[in-house]
């Protein structure tokens, strides 16, 4: 009988011991990648990590992630992944560093300072380089930069988030969000797609996803590229006679661009626009991006295939001169492979090359407003890119029922923008915001990321 007694006493020490073995390891690989300070960061009180995640080993793809942690209560604070656009564009450089970030970058790219209205304040962020080739993260297979695409950013993001949650497990089945602008109107529906099937597949499912939130987001390619034109006209930035001229030479249902739609829009950028940045048309331009051959890429694309970035301001230039200091990258545990290349905003490569880009996400959208997710979509209103006349064209095509009419909501004594809810999705306006909201509306932004994750209504005075 005794012996009978030992063998369960005996196989319980040694689990507990594999137990103990793999938390040791586990906390190993997240201290290995904790951040103890960057060059020139003020004292915080916050944790964070910063690493690469590879998510594909037979051709050595591998994503750099950068965490910051809550601030206060981060054991008990939702996880938010946020992604930048493009595609080919650095979540860490706009996302991180000019938008809802813990720090901005000074002039001199010497030093950081704290962003008043980070959104970690209210939840645990989780910056991702996505897709392999953007920022720090890379792959070894040179081609992997020449035909990247949706289907595949969507992939590997998914593998990406399965691997990070087996590093820090402190996150498994914690409630989790997805966020990002611009083409991450793309990533992040598809991403959300595959996470739900995913759960459904498995037999252990570990993301807890609750919901997504959008901004200036790429949504349909022929609803808003008419939108978008409509925006040019309603604000005065193109004559009667090219609004008339575009609509009639261009058929925004195809992928394909006919030479007359090309002459029309190149009229109006190179003629009619003058000198405004498009991605926020009151504030001034960046006068030393004016010249700069991926911005002017950009522009180029911002019809027809929809190939939209983030936003120019001169803080992209702060953010390259930081991020390729030796000493940032070392406390970053980034770059460790040697890119052969510099790390800048945006990849050129990869917006050239852009493989596969599903022509609308309003049928994704119907299929997650069907699961019950949390969706919030939101438009800055002076970005002449993705503008908020492109995001309500394509919405208003999923022809949802009005739970609470149109209305003001406000940010202090402010109108802070306008908004409807509709049965399966928030839509709310931020005024005075370009195409990067927290950028420019900091408070308002926060304000509205606060809402969301109450899942409550923006305020109404």
């Amino acid at each position: 009988m005794a012996a009978q007694r030992t063998a369960p006493i005996f196989l319980f020490l040694v689990l507990s011991s594999l137990t103990t073995i793999l938390a040791v390891a586990l906390t190993k690989q997240q201290e290995m990648d904790r951040i103890s300070a960057l060059p020139g960061q003020p004292p915080v009180t916050f944790s964070q990590f910063s690493g690469y995640v590879t998510v594909n080993e037979q051709h050595g793809r591998a994503l750099f992630y950068w965490l910051t942690e809550a601030t206060t209560n981060p054991d008990k604070k939702p996880l938010v992944l946020w992604l930048n656009g493009g595609p080919g564009c650095s979540s860490v450089a706009y996302g991180a560093s000019e938008e809802i970030g813990p720090f901005r970058i000074n002039r001199t790219s010497s030093s950081l300072y704290l962003n008043k209205y980070s959104w970690n304040r209210e939840a645990n962020i989780l910056f991702l380089e996505s897709p392999a080739g953007v920022g720090f993260s890379y792959t070894n297979t040179s081609s992997d930069l020449k035909d990247s695409g949706d289907k595949r950013t969507a992939q590997d993001a998914l593998v990406f988030l399965i691997k990070w949650m087996s590093r820090f497990p402190q996150y498994r089945f914690r409630d989790f969000y997805i966020s990002g602008e611009s083409y991450a109107g793309h990533y992040v529906p598809q991403l959300a797609k595959k996470i739900l099937d995913y759960n459904k597949a498995s037999s252990h499912p570990n993301i807890n996803l609750k919901g997504f939130i959008l901004g200036n987001a790429v949504t349909d390619n022929h609803y808003d590229n008419i939108g978008t034109v409509t925006y040019w006209w309603s604000h005065s930035m193109i004559s009667d006679t090219t609004y008339k001229s575009i609509l009639k030479s261009c058929n925004f249902s195809s992928d394909k661009s006919s030479q007359q739609c090309d002459d029309a829009l190149s009229y109006a950028m190179n003629h009619e626009f003058g000198d405004i940045d498009q991605y926020s048309i009151y504030t001034p331009s960046c006068k030393a991006l004016t010249s700069n051959s991926i911005r002017s890429l950009r522009l180029k694309n911002t019809l027809i295939r929809r190939r939209i970035s983030g936003y120019d301001p001169c803080t992209e230039n702060y953010a390259e001169r930081y991020y390729n200091r030796p000493d940032v990258q070392k406390a970053l545990h980034a770059n460790s492979t040697g890119i052969p290349y510099k790390w800048t905003a945006c990849s050129d490569i990869l917006i050239k090359n852009w493989n596969d880009s599903d022509f609308s996400m309003l049928p994704t959208y119907k299929k997650l407003i069907a699961a019950s997710l949390r969706i919030w979509v939101f438009s800055g209103d002076t970005d002449s890119v993705v503008p908020v006349t492109a995001t309500r064209f394509s919405l208003s095509h999923l022809n949802l029922t009005i739970k609470t009419r149109w209305y003001p909501w406000y940010s202090g004594d402010q109108v802070g923008g306008w908004t409807e809810i509709y049965d399966g999705l928030t839509f709310a306006t931020i005024r005075g915001a370009g195409h990067e909201v927290p950028l420019f509306q900091p408070k308002r932004a926060f304000i509205l990321f606060q809402s969301f994750l109450a899942g409550k209504e923006l305020p109404k005075s």
